[in-house]
């Protein structure tokens, strides 16, 4: 599931988490190591993009809803 356009937020997050825990608990076949660590490398920057741009847009919307009043 490398396509952005179908991974939401929640679900990078759980998919990132079971991979997290799955480290932890050392149930990684080595094999597999790389790809896990590639993947979760990945998600970790999707969800900080993704926490970005949304600060960006909640600014900008109170910004701009400040604009619109009179005092």
């Amino acid at each position: 599931m490398d396509g952005l356009t179908e991974l939401s937020y929640e679900v990078a997050f759980r998919e990132l988490k079971s991979i997290v825990e799955e480290l932890e608990k050392g149930e990684v076949n080595i094999d597999l190591l790389v790809e896990k660590v590639k993947r979760a490398t990945f998600l970790c920057k999707f969800l900080r993009e993704r926490l970005r741009k949304t600060e960006e847009e909640v600014q900008a919307i109170f910004e701009n809803h400040g604009e619109g009043e009179t005092k």
